[in-house]
């Protein structure tokens, strides 16, 4: 009975969301009132304080993690707390170490140094386990955090997910383009998603990044995994993330792929789809026996 209530909520629930989007979920469960979650500051020993805004409710929450430098104020990170609010479901986004609100410096961040955030976030911010949306390189800090802490992990939804990609995409360069960056201390890579028009990596970045990769070898997630990518990807091929899904030891793993989609799957429809598939996980995690 308990069941057939939930999953009746959540079709309608897709209802509201196929006449009006994320847009009409807000103003019809919140009655034309859009609430927002104001910005706290989590304060750790000897490490940059981090940014982050937390609405609390029922279990499984959901944890945001964002793309590199982006921030949590970004069009899915705003959608999923509407979205969450709407369920009375907890919810949690942040800035990683020298990103957006929070203290350091992004130059001097690594792999490991965001990996260390999520860690706090989900010990120290988050009660109960959780389903992580990770966003490009979120999606790699995603893995590395559900092998960390399978206890707190209740399934995983990456976006472009962008698995060991620096790495790997640094080491299919030709020997002569690697030594010259090499020489130089950092490599650029252009970008439309930095105002300057790209990105820079120094060589201890990626020579620090190398311990963090995870696709060399099975990846020990039994959770729930669902994998969203667009085929237009320009800045992440879509095929790292059927690489991510072959890896994965969890017999529920499915892989969507938007014929359309870029690689920040901001669009209208594609907001709608994440939150679509964070819907079924809910479902699927409420409804187990």
């Amino acid at each position: 009975m308990a069941a057939a209530a939930v999953r009746s909520c959540r079709r309608g629930l897709s209802q509201l969301l196929s006449n009006g989007g994320v847009t009409a979920l807000s103003s019809t469960r919140l009655q034309g009132r859009r609430h927002k979650s104001t910005v706290q500051y989590a304060t750790r020993p000897d490490l940059p304080k981090l940014a982050y805004r937390r609405v609390k409710g029922k279990s499984p929450g959901v944890v945001f993690l964002p793309g590199y430098g982006s921030n949590m104020n970004g069009q899915k990170a705003e959608a999923l707390e509407e979205f969450c609010r709407s369920l009375g479901h907890s919810y949690l986004r942040f800035d990683y170490t020298g990103h957006g609100a929070s203290e350091g410096v992004l130059a001097e961040g690594t792999i490991g140094t965001w990996k260390k955030d999520v860690l706090f976030v989900l010990d120290e911010l988050a009660q109960g386990p959780q389903i992580m949306v990770g966003s490009s390189i979120g999606g790699w800090l995603m893995l590395l955090a559900a092998i960390a802490r399978p206890e707190k992990t209740a399934a995983l939804v990456g976006i472009s997910t962008a698995a060991d990609h620096i790495v790997t995409t640094f080491n299919s360069l030709p020997l002569e383009t690697r030594k010259e960056f090499e020489e130089k201390g950092e490599w650029t890579i252009p970008t439309k998603h930095a105002e300057e028009g790209h990105y820079k990596f120094n060589m201890d970045f990626l020579r620090e990044a190398e311990n963090h990769c995870v696709l060399h070898s099975p990846i020990p997630i039994t959770c729930p995994v669902r994998l969203i990518h667009g085929l237009k990807d320009e800045d992440v091929p879509w095929h790292i993330s059927m690489q991510v899904a072959e890896r994965i030891l969890s017999p529920d793993v499915d892989v969507i792929l938007r014929r359309h989609g870029q690689h920040r799957m901001s669009e209208k429809d594609d907001i709608k789809l994440m939150v679509y598939t964070i819907d079924d996980l809910i479902d699927k995690l409420t409804t187990m026996v």
